[in-house]
């Protein structure tokens, strides 16, 4: 009876620790696309600011798991040069000017940046979405 006890005890652990690595595997998932902007060259005249990601329902309707990964510079060169240089780099990264510090176009998260970029000088979002891990990804509340 104590052998079962033990057995009982240890699926119920392996259990419980599946299901809290999930967020945390998600969200590794999600800063693996941070990190796969932030390896990439950046172009002459431009700095890194600051980076973020997120994993979770970020845009769209339905369910499942979204990775993001985002990068704020700050740069002289202009958005066409821009997105023609990290095009050549990634086909799937996306930039846009950045006037504020709110990242506006995700419909179901509110997402920031905490630099203040009001100070006259241009800055754009290098942005890219990515995939994560199943059965991770199924399993996140979050991409419900």
């Amino acid at each position: 009876m104590k052998k079962v006890r033990i057995f009982v005890l240890i699926v119920i652990i392996c259990l419980i620790a599946f299901v809290a690595s999930v967020p945390v595997v998600n969200n590794l998932s999600a800063k693996k696309i941070e990190n796969q902007l932030l390896s990439i060259t950046l172009p002459d005249n431009t700095v890194t600011v600051e980076s973020l990601s997120k994993a979770g329902k970020l845009i769209g309707n339905g369910n499942g798991m979204q990775y993001f990964g985002a990068m704020l510079i700050r740069s002289e060169r202009t958005l066409e040069d821009l997105s023609a240089y990290y095009s050549q780099q990634n086909a799937d990264v996306i930039v846009k000017e950045q006037k504020t510090q709110d990242i506006d176009f995700l419909e179901h998260e509110t997402l920031f940046f905490k630099s203040n970029i009001a100070d006259g000088k241009t800055y754009y979002i290098v942005y890219l979405f990515g995939g994560g891990i199943s059965p991770f990804s199924e399993l996140d509340i979050r991409g419900h």
